[in-house]
């Protein structure tokens, strides 16, 4: 299923004007997915009806949110068909129920001198593309950052996607920034981060790509998530299930236009 789009859709059916007139021209320099991420952002990109229509279909309920943490390797290739496939889509539609974590070091390893302080399954391309993907997280945070991971896992080539991704989903982010934090201490930094929360993992993990709901890791949740995350993620939230799980087709309020 092709949840992402769906929003998409959402505010690109809203464009249309009666009565055969012409489509606007966003005036943004935001990806759809960031639109509604303030009011703002909303005003900028002409959309802040669509927004109010938007929040309209979201649950109300102090309810914590799920949280999907995802361990994983940037050159996986079974962890970038679920983050692509299942991680990312599910989050397009479900995140205002549901957290997302991402852990960008998998099987890689610490030593404890040497030139270079790490090495991967995948050699040093990988480790280059975890750092990458760090620095992006840190950076930026991961409302902003998550479709700029997609973006580059979804590439024929991760790390030749990487420039271009940033500059299409975060364009008031310098690319320079990024090969600083990726040649500097931070980097290093945020890389043993990552090997610290992976170690502390219990039970330990086994392989990658590992998923843990609600800081939790079983074979079941594991399984369910592979599967189909978003069912796994609709059924583990405790409040009021919004329309994308339930199907159902809410009224929207006209009036608002």
């Amino acid at each position: 299923m092709k949840f992402a789009s769906v929003f998409v859709l959402f505010f690109c059916s809203t464009f249309k004007k009666s009565q055969g007139k012409s489509k606007p021209k966003p005036a943004c320099e935001y990806p759809p997915l960031q639109w509604c991420r303030s009011l703002e952002i909303a005003i900028q990109c002409r959309v802040q009806k669509q927004c109010l229509e938007l929040n309209a279909t979201r649950p109300n309920l102090p309810v914590p949110r799920v949280e999907v943490t995802l361990y994983y390797e940037s050159l996986c290739p079974d962890c970038r068909a679920f983050l692509t496939q299942q991680l990312f889509p599910t989050w397009a539609m479900l995140h205002d129920i549901m957290d997302v974590k991402l852990v960008p070091y998998g099987n890689a390893q610490e030593l404890p001198s040497g030139n270079s302080p790490f090495t991967c399954q995948h050699g040093e391309p990988e480790c280059h593309g975890n750092m990458i993907e760090a620095c992006v997280l840190h950076s930026v945070g991961l409302y902003s950052a998550f479709p700029v991971i997609y973006c580059m896992e979804s590439a024929a080539n991760v790390l030749d996607a990487a420039q271009p991704c940033l500059q299409l989903h975060v364009p008031s982010m310098m690319w320079d920034s990024v090969t600083s934090c990726v040649k500097g201490e931070l980097g290093f930094k945020l890389m043993h981060e990552n090997a610290l929360k992976t170690k502390a993992l219990s039970p330990a993990k086994t392989h990658v790509p590992w998923v843990t709901i609600n800081g939790e890791y079983t074979d079941d949740f594991q399984d369910k998530a592979m599967s189909s995350l978003f069912n796994l993620v609709c059924r583990m939230y405790k409040g009021g299930k919004p329309p994308a799980c339930t199907g159902a087709q809410k009224k929207l309020d006209r009036r608002l236009f």
